[in-house]
């Protein structure tokens, strides 16, 4: 029986770098769901993958083909907190900006589901099963 050689400290899983590191500290502290998205990013980032589970999470992340993806549901997100029909907070700002707020939220959900957008992300999963 030999040791298996996946455990070496060359295949150690990296500490974040310091773009994803700096973004994720930038955000700290804005509210618990958002410290739970970092804290999620970080897990994931940090954690140790298959090759088939690093495919799923491409994928779930912002590689869905069908928009089952938290890329889409961040867009959905926006488009929701810009509203001020699904917003309560908002429906005291004067109705031109009511309605500028949900245009741009609109505009970015439009954006953020762009098919575009997801086909990198959906190219990398797929290149990993690519024989």
């Amino acid at each position: 029986m030999t040791t298996n050689p996946v455990h070496t400290t060359g295949n150690a899983v990296p500490p974040l770098d310091d773009d994803l590191a700096g973004v994720l500290d930038d955000l700290t502290g804005i509210h618990p769901g958002i410290d739970l998205l970092r804290n999620g990013i970080r897990l994931l980032a940090l954690d140790r993958h298959s090759a088939d589970k690093t495919q799923t999470l491409l994928a779930a992340l912002a590689g869905s083909s069908d928009g089952t993806d938290i890329l889409t549901a961040l867009a959905h997100l926006v488009a929701r907190l810009s509203t001020a029909d699904t917003n309560p907070a908002l429906r005291n700002l004067p109705l031109d900006r009511q309605k500028l707020a949900q245009q741009h939220g609109e505009q970015a959900l439009f954006a953020l589901t762009d098919p575009d957008l997801h086909q990198h992300a959906s190219e990398a999963s797929a290149a990993i099963s690519s024989n």
